[in-house]
């Protein structure tokens, strides 16, 4: 057994793969399996054990990875977007560097305690943070043709895959993740443990159950398949979900928040941060569901709140303290407001900040508690579980380590 912020994990006692399927809506497997794309998973919901679990909030990447690897929410592991305004320095940063991290990983745990680890990203900004502290193969799709053995515990990916490294914008990334999960699980020296990150550029374009989307999951069930019949013991989760964000005539429906503080206090006294901000923006635009607001001094807070609230679209809107407490937030990295919006809204800062010129479909996205809900699947039958209890997406790692 080890322990790891509180919580205690047997040793993988089989090849154990866990997987988070970035921007996984529960109904994409649906329809994917209803349309008949999908038979090793409708094989899996008849006869493994099927939950929905909630995600963290912000439902964006970086947080809920980090929470599935550590076993507990951002305000044990530090790690509450992909962006933030680092106070310190008055700057805002991406938080991919491990010095934000302020908890151990399972990962990193699991491999002291002897097992063999293996972690494949598909975009290069999570791997310093799923990596940190492990001893093993971590490496990303991205970059899989710059992976040497003193920085990621391999080398020769391309080659080993049989694969070219894809665009960063395209379903091939993700593909790339499974293949490669797949060459690791086949070989002599397999690892016990195997994580497996994709990335959403699929759920981004694609609404479940049209063709793009059906032929991702399919793609995706071949590759569980043939790792089901190596005898992997199989967990599979989301980071987060999906949804349309659009007015009725397909337009993107943003609330720019900065725009309006600016009105309503004067230009640059608030400071609105999207932690959905990341390097790949053309997808979604840096638009997401949740916004953390600083306030100069002096500012009544409460009165404002109250006034941001009642903005068309706005879901809720808490103070630090209460975001903190409610959302499983670290209360030092957020800002005075976080403003959450409705499930059909997005929030910006201003016009001018965000290109939308790239979108070439109507705009879907998350980041807001509407896209709390995702799959925590498995191709066991676990023991003693409550199915009916409030599960989490960082609860993979205990079920398919001490209940299967």
């Amino acid at each position: 057994m080890i322990e790891v912020n509180g919580r205690s994990y047997r040793l993988a006692r089989q090849p154990t793969v866990v997987v988070c399927v970035d921007g996984c809506e529960p109904e994409y497997i649906a329809q994917a399996v209803s349309h008949g794309h999908t038979p090793w998973m409708k094989g899996v919901l008849a006869t493994g054990t099927v939950l929905t679990a909630d995600c963290v909030i912000p439902s964006f990447t970086n947080p809920n990875n980090l929470s599935i690897v550590t076993g507990v929410p951002p305000s044990v592991h530090g790690i509450c977007g992909n962006y933030l305004f680092d106070v310190a320095s008055g700057t805002e940063v991406m938080m991919n560097d491990p010095k934000w991290l302020r908890a151990p990983t399972i990962l990193a745990a699991l491999a002291n305690a002897g097992q063999s680890l293996a972690v494949i990203t598909a975009k290069d900004k999570l791997r310093k943070l799923l990596g940190h502290g492990m001893k093993g193969i971590c490496f990303s799709a991205e970059k899989a043709d710059q992976a040497t053995e003193d920085e990621n515990g391999i080398h020769d990916v391309v080659e080993r895959v049989g694969m070219p490294v894809p665009s960063v914008y395209s379903a091939e990334l993700s593909e790339f993740v499974f293949a490669a999960g797949v060459e690791l699980m086949a070989h002599e020296r397999r690892p016990d443990v195997l994580y497996l990150s994709t990335t959403d550029y699929v759920q981004h374009k694609h609404a479940p159950g049209t063709e793009g989307a059906d032929a991702f999951y399919r793609m995706m069930d071949g590759y569980l398949g043939r790792l089901d019949a190596m005898g992997c013991a199989i967990a599979l989760t989301a980071d987060h979900g999906m949804n349309a964000k659009t007015r009725m005539d397909g337009a993107p429906d943003v609330l720019y928040l900065q725009d309006v503080l600016d009105e309503w206090l004067g230009a640059g006294r608030a400071r609105v941060i999207l932690p959905i901000t990341d390097p790949y923006v053309v997808h979604h635009g840096a638009l997401g569901s949740f916004a953390t607001v600083y306030l100069p001094e002096g500012v009544d807070s409460p009165a404002l709140a109250a006034r941001i609230a009642a903005l068309r679209g706005v879901e809720s809107v808490r103070s630090r303290e209460e975001a903190a407490a409610f959302f499983e937030l670290p209360v030092d990295r957020i800002g005075d407001l976080i403003v959450v919006s409705e499930r059909s809204k997005v929030i910006g800062t201003s016009v001018a900040r965000h290109d939308l010129s790239a979108l070439e479909v109507p705009l879907r996205s998350h980041g807001g508690v509407s896209e709390q809900r995702v799959p925590l699947i498995f191709n066991r039958r676990l023991k003693d579980i409550d199915p009916d209890r409030r599960w989490r997406n960082f609860d993979a790692f205990d079920l398919v380590l001490n209940h299967t």
